[in-house]
């Protein structure tokens, strides 16, 4: 069954949290760096736009590792949500970076490429049409999958 609004957003909300952490791990290793001054470009020159390019790369390496290795973000795992592809198998990495990049642009104007699914005939996001994959949400817990 494919995931509604409300659940994808729950899970984009447990996960907005894990990623603000490591985001302020990120940034602390970079305040080493400039020795506790603001990584601006006034400040850190060339460093402070490899540094915001280190804020995406960690941001977009959350997703793509967790999709990678089990289809599921922590909250996905918590509202019991998977990304899979069109066959229901894992996602490469290339379907990955490419549900990352366009999740981005769906996300990014008030929702509405994710609002897109109550239009779309088979209930698929923007992202999810563009990366040929797919979110779904099933009713049974894992430990009961593992039984059968």
């Amino acid at each position: 069954m494919s995931a509604g609004f409300g659940r994808r957003l729950a899970a984009l909300i447990y996960d907005a949290l894990l990623v603000a952490a490591l985001l302020m791990v990120f940034t602390f290793a970079a305040l080493v760096f400039t020795h506790g001054a603001a990584v601006l470009p006034a400040t850190a020159g060339v460093w402070a736009y490899v540094y915001r390019a280190g804020l995406i790369v960690v941001i977009a390496a959350y997703y793509v590792i967790n999709w990678l290795r089990s289809g599921q973000t922590l909250g996905m795992r918590a509202w019991r949500l998977r990304t899979v592809s069109e066959s229901g198998k894992t996602l490469a990495l290339k379907a990955a970076a490419l549900r990352v990049v366009f999740g981005a642009l769906a996300w990014a104007p008030a929702a509405l490429g994710v609002l897109w699914l109550y239009l779309d005939p088979d209930h698929l996001a923007v992202h999810d049409r563009l990366s040929r994959t797919r979110v779904v949400h099933w009713n049974t817990p894992d430990r009961l999958l593992a039984r059968s």
